[in-house]
């Protein structure tokens, strides 16, 4: 006869409830993963499938009642450090619709927007553009399983375990967000400043003749110049986006590093880090 204590069954309760927490929490916050389109059903589904491969080679669990307050807060850790991982990578996709918002507000297509589901909030057209673009980019060179591979990478960095966060990972992560700001600038650069050379035209040829209705070919022209510079920058903003995709990853799998607090005490979790596997993106 089969008998399975409540100690037994606790562990493996959590053996596969903590692990998918933290899965589950990126697949929320990451791009591609946690995109609206994609059913609630399919995303609770890929992240426990992903728990059930990755539970079984994980570090040994602490001992602890998942329904208690010290697995409630392992839960709780858990959630953060997958959020947290998931939401570095969304900055990247942030910073493209930064360049995307910046770019059609300077050819004058701010009119041209609409609902997004994914940010629940307005976008421009030249913005979703940009972004599906970027995303198909990064399915193309399986960004989205080097991202996978820095989550499984994680458990080995950061056990999960009964310990404490280290602040250092949240301040990483908030000076991180400057990036959205800085990337999306230059990334429209191009855009920008093809069309300040066009404005600057069009004032002149203005004063030099009065009787032209600047409104009237003044926006034809600036939206012919904006489409056209995006249409020859397209090609050559693979080498940013790429490095600013791998900067992401990266971000993601140093954020586990920065939130261990063993580190403090002369613990180096580097030691425990599984080898990493050849970065794709790199490659291609």
């Amino acid at each position: 006869m089969l008998v399975v204590t409540a100690a037994e069954l606790n562990t493996w309760i959590a053996a596969l409830l903590w692990p998918a927490a933290r899965i589950l929490a990126l697949i929320a916050a990451a791009p591609i993963f946690g995109n609206a389109r994609i059913p609630e059903t399919v995303k609770l589904a890929l992240g426990l499938m992903i728990a059930l491969v990755v539970a079984p080679g994980v570090p040994a669990m602490p001992a602890l009642d998942p329904a208690g307050w010290a697995g409630l807060s392992v839960l709780a850790r858990e959630i953060v450090i997958g959020a947290g991982m998931g939401f570095a990578m969304r900055l990247v996709f942030g910073a493209v619709e930064m360049a995307g918002e910046i770019s059609s507000l300077t050819m004058g297509l701010g009119f041209a927007s609409f609902f997004d589901p994914m940010s629940q909030g307005r976008s421009s057209a030249v913005s979703q553009f940009m972004v599906w673009i970027v995303t198909l980019a990064v399915l193309a060179v399986n960004g989205h399983l080097v991202l996978l591979e820095a989550l499984a990478e994680s458990f080995f960095t950061l056990p999960v375990a009964a310990i404490s966060f280290n602040n250092d990972g949240f301040w990483d992560l908030a000076l991180w967000g400057s990036r959205i700001f800085s990337a999306g600038l230059q990334l429209s650069l191009p855009v920008v400043a093809a069309l300040l050379v066009t404005n600057v035209a069009l004032g002149i040829l203005t004063r030099a003749a009065p009787q032209l209705n600047l409104f009237g070919i003044g926006f034809p022209i600036t939206l012919g110049v904006g489409f056209l510079t995006l249409a020859m920058t397209l090609p050559y903003l693979n080498m940013p986006i790429q490095r600013l995709v791998n900067e992401g990853i990266e971000k993601a799998r140093q954020l586990p590093r920065e939130w261990d607090s063993r580190k403090e005490a002369g613990v180096r979790s580097g030691n425990r880090t599984r080898p990493r596997l050849s970065n794709q993106i790199e490659q291609r």
